[in-house]
Order: structure tokens, then sequence, then C-alpha cells
């Protein structure tokens, strides 16, 4: 094995009210009869680009609170803070290819939440930091250049949060206006 980190899901997003539903469209196309999906599909960072000092080490992160076995040796204290904007919805634009994002204020703002690195006893226990928020943002930055997309959020944010704000439809020359849920407006 040359590296394993297994951390636990509120490393990556610490947010659990969003629970997502798949939304389809119909009418898309020259004939009218195609669907576009709207899927639950994210991109986190691993936490291989998240932390320091993980490569070549088997790691484990959990919440501060939590305790591993007494074969563990801590080699790390992490501390995450949530980013001051969350994404509420997104728009994507079929004639440019262009995909924004509206934020909204994060009402958890700057809350920490607080993580812990840890080794089998008797493993390498070099130091297990998070990374700056600079060099996180630049790595976002360019993970976004890579897929064609812009940069969403901010440098400590993992997270995508949608939550739609009304019911899209799809218009167009010859397509009845529609519903996400199929049904003509």
């Amino acid at each position: 094995m040359l590296d394993l980190v297994v951390c636990h899901g509120d490393f990556l997003n610490a947010r659990h009210d969003y629970v997502h539903q798949n939304r389809s469209v119909r009418g898309f196309g020259s004939y009218g009869d195609i669907l576009i999906r709207d899927r639950e599909m994210y991109v986190a960072p691993t936490p291989f680009g998240v932390v320091d000092g993980v490569a070549h080490h088997a790691t484990l992160i959990l919440p501060a609170a939590a305790r591993p076995p007494n074969s563990f040796v801590k080699v790390g204290d992490i501390t995450r803070r949530e980013s001051d904007h969350l994404i509420v919805s997104y728009r994507f634009d079929l004639r440019t290819n262009e995909l924004t994002a509206e934020s909204v204020r994060n009402p958890g703002a700057g809350r920490e939440h607080h993580f812990a690195a840890w080794r089998m006893e008797g493993a390498p226990v070099g130091a297990v930091t998070l990374r700056s928020p600079r060099v996180l943002a630049q790595d976002t930055a360019a993970a976004a250049d890579e897929d064609g997309g812009q940069r969403l959020g901010h440098a400590e944010e993992l997270r995508i949060v949608l939550q739609p704000l009304q019911e899209p439809t799809v218009e167009g020359p010859g397509v009845p206006r529609r519903s996400a849920r199929g049904r003509d407006r």
C-alpha cells in the first residue's frame, strides 16, 4: 500500500440538511423529446488535497471527540472553518454552456469543526496539518479550470448546497413551456 486516508464524512462537508432529489425536464433538442437530468453529482476534494502529511501513510481522520482503539496514535489536530457563503442555486445556459451560481451568506460562517488525525501504533508519525487556505483556493481554481468550470465558493468551502428556489422550466422556439415535472404551463 502506498497511501490511504479514511475520513469521517463531516471532514468534507459538515452540513446534513440538504437531500438531493433528481429532477428532469423534457423538451430539449430539435424534436423536443430529449430529457435533461439534474442528477446528484458533487465533486469534493480528497483528503489528500485538504491536508498535508498524509502521502505515503495510512491515516484516519475523525471528529475530535471520537476515539479510535488504543492501537492508534494521534498525529494531528485539524480545524475546518465554514465558508462565508453557501451556494443555493445554479443555472446552466444551454446556448452558451455557462454555469452560474447564486450564493447566500452562510449562517454558520466561521464555525469551527475540529478533527484529529490518527495512525496505527508503530507507523511513521509525521504531523498531519490543514493546507493553507491560499493553497486550497489555488487547487480549487485549477480543478475548475481543468473541468472548464468556474470556482464555486471560497477557499475553505468544500460543499455545494443546492436548494431549488422555484420549479425550473424549459422554453424555446417550438417548445411548449414545461415545468420540471413535464406538465405544460
